[in-house]
């Protein structure tokens, strides 16, 4: 359910998402960058980060 919700929160602000999925890291920054490129990029890495599993637990 919580990732069902993070991809949902994906389409509105991609890196708030990737935040609460990864915590701090630099995937956060690159959300960011690719949101500032453009929301689509955004999205898209988004979801790539939510549905993948955090770096931390591989």
């Amino acid at each position: 359910m919580k990732k069902i919700l993070l991809i949902i929160l994906c389409f509105f602000l991609p890196f708030l998402a990737v935040l609460f999925h990864e915590g701090l890291t630099r995937r956060v920054l690159w959300a960011i960058l690719f949101q500032l490129i453009g929301h689509i990029p955004g999205v898209i890495y988004g979801i790539y980060v939510v549905t993948s599993e955090p770096r931390g637990r591989r």
